[in-house]
C-alpha cells in the first residue's frame, strides 16, 4: 500500500530529531507526521505518521535495564468532510515484538499549534488498546524566537485482565530558534494493575529539524 501511495504522491516533511539526556536514561527520538502531496503540490487525504524512538538506561546490566526501542509507522485517510477525524492503520515494531493495529485518529496541524490523537487496537487475539495524545504549541516571543511546549500521553490498556496497564507522559518546555529547539523535559511512567511501578526521568533536550 505504501509503495503505491509513494508512486502517486510525494511526501513533504520537516523531520525533527531529539536527543534527551535525563538523570536515569538517555533517549533519541525522530517523529513527524505530514500529508502526502499531490503532483500539483496540494495535500492529499493521506497522512503519514512516523515515530522512531530508542532509550538507554544508565543502570543497564547484561540481564536488566536493557535498551528499549520502538518504530511506529501509520497511514490515515483524511477526507475533508470528516474535519480531522480519520481511519488509521498502524504497524509497530517494539523491543518485544511486531504489532499491527487499526483504529480512529484526529489531527490538526498549523504553524504554531498541533493536536494529534488516536485510539487503536491490535488486530491479534487478546488485543491491547492504545490511546495516544500529543499537543504542541509554539507561541512567538520575538520575531526570531518562539516558546516551545509539547505534551504527550500514552495509555496501553490490555483486554486480558491478567496483563499490566501502562501509562506514559512526556513534557518538553524550551525555546525555538530557526531549526533548533532546546530546553528541559520530564518522562513519567506507571506500569501495573493494582500496584503500579512508577518511573521518572528528568533532564534536558535538544531538537533539530532537518
Amino acid at each position: 500500500m505504501l509503495l503505491g501511495l509513494l508512486s502517486t504522491y510525494r511526501l513533504s516533511a520537516q523531520v525533527p530529531f531529539e536527543v534527551f539526556v535525563g538523570h536515569e536514561k538517555a533517549s533519541v527520538d525522530l517523529m513527524f507526521f505530514k500529508f502526502f502531496k499531490k503532483k500539483n503540490g496540494d495535500n492529499s487525504p493521506f497522512l503519514f505518521f512516523n515515530r522512531n524512538r530508542a532509550s538507554i538506561d544508565y543502570r543497564m546490566t547484561d540481564t536488566s535495564y536493557l535498551p528499549q526501542f520502538g518504530f511506529t509507522e501509520a497511514i490515515s485517510y483524511n477526507p475533508k468532510k470528516l474535519k480531522g477525524f480519520a481511519p488509521v492503520a498502524v504497524g509497530q515494531v517494539l523491543s518485544w515484538g511486531v504489532f499491527p493495529k487499526a483504529g480512529i485518529q484526529y489531527a490538526h496541524t498549523s504553524k504554531r499549534f498541533t493536536a494529534f490523537t488516536w485510539l487503536v487496537s491490535e488486530t491479534m487475539q487478546n488485543p491491547k488498546l492504545d490511546y495516544y495524545f500529543l499537543l504542541r504549541y509554539k507561541p512567538r516571543i520575538t520575531k526570531k524566537l518562539n516558546l516551545f511546549n509539547q505534551l504527550e500521553f500514552l495509555a496501553v490498556l490490555p483486554t486480558n485482565q491478567l496483563q499490566n496497564r501502562q501509562f506514559y507522559q512526556r513534557a518538553r518546555l524550551g525555546i525555538e530558534w530557526t531549526t533548533w529547539q532546546a530546553g528541559v523535559g520530564i518522562d513519567l511512567s506507571q506500569v501495573g494493575r493494582t500496584n503500579y511501578q512508577n518511573g521518572t526521568n528528568y533532564g534536558a533536550f535538544v531538537r533539530h529539524i532537518f
